[in-house]
This record gives C-alpha cells, structure tokens and sequence, in this order.
C-alpha cells in the first residue's frame, strides 16, 4: 500500500514517459523513500558519488602518519587543516579546521602524511569529542613530541558551532603544566 492508501494505480501518461526512458519517476522515488525510509542501510557519498558505508573511527590508520627527523633545536611548529570532513553521529556530513600546534622531541610531523590521515576520516562516522581524542592519540603514539596542542573549529550545523582544545601540557592529561602559555588568555574565536 502506497503513502495515498490505494494499493494499485494505473501508471499515468507522464509515468509511462520516464520508464520508457529508463528511469523511474518522481512520484515513485518519493513514495518509495517515504515507505521504505527506516530499512534503508545508513549509506554515505565517498569518492566520486559512489554509496558507501560509514566505516567506525576504529578503522582509521594511524600509520598513515610518516615522521621525519628533526633538523635540530627547540621549535614550534604550527599547521592549520581547514578541510576536515567526517560524519557525524546522524550520518551527516561535520566540516571543521583542525589547528596542530607541535615541539617536536626526535621527529617532527610530514604534512603529506597528515593530510592522507585525516582524509580517512571523510566517510567515518564519529561525534567532534571522539574524532579530536582519537587524532590526538594517534599522534602522541606516532611522534611523542615534547606538546602537542590540538584546536578544532566546527561549522557552525543548525546555528551552533563548536570549539574545541586537547593539549598535553595540562596536568588532567598527564602534562607538568611547563608551558603554560594557555593561562590568562583570552579564548575569542
């Protein structure tokens, strides 16, 4: 039975025009989508239009992330990823820009290799929370570096955006609280 209560209906002139040109029409799709919305598998786009799962965080690689030596001295080094994507807890697709600050220890991060990591969480389905603490351990595993602070920005989805801060000099986190340059300042955005 369809959304209009009748069991059959003869195809109409307009209907019987689209399925001899191979497609089905509109009122069909629509009334397929209405009565078959709760057995749809939750799919997403990936690459190049194509249906896909979302895959679970766990199923990200951490040894994506390539290290290389560090030149030498004591540095800071800072990168912004403007272009992160993953989904969200509903299937939907989060946007956010992702900012790393890093004092290397022996290695420092290649960027090619950070770019290839976090474009594997494009068809992941994980909430902002999740996705920031499973990128930070990733990247204390990968590079033990001396701090690393990470800083996410969402876009804004349904009028509110979001930030959000991990860094490894807080004590919470196991840090000495030696940097402590995060004190006293303002938090704008």
């Amino acid at each position: 039975m369809d959304c209009s209560g009748s069991r059959h209906r003869p195809a109409s002139v307009d209907e019987r025009d689209y399925m001899r040109r191979g497609r089905l029409p509109p009122t069909w799709v629509r009334r397929y989508r209405l009565l078959r919305r709760d057995h749809l598998p939750r799919r997403a786009l990936g690459q190049y239009g194509r249906c896909m799962a979302a895959k679970p965080y766990g199923d990200v690689d951490p040894y994506v992330l390539k290290a290389l030596p560090n030149p030498g001295g004591a540095i800071e080094l800072k990168h912004k990823a403007p272009e992160v994507t993953f989904l969200g807890a509903q299937d939907q697709p989060d946007f956010g820009t992702l900012y790393v600050t890093f004092y290397p220890s022996e290695t420092v991060i290649e960027l090619k290799s950070l770019k290839e990591y976090l474009y594997q969480w494009r068809d992941t389905a994980v909430s902002y929370e999740r996705f920031l603490d499973v990128v930070y351990d990733h990247l204390m595993r990968v590079y033990e570096p001396l701090r690393l602070r990470l800083v996410f920005e969402t876009r804004p989805r349904g009028g509110i955006s979001s930030k959000l801060t991990i860094d490894s000099d807080w004590a919470i986190r196991g840090g000495k609280e030696q940097f402590r340059d995060w004190v006293g300042v303002d938090d704008t955005w």
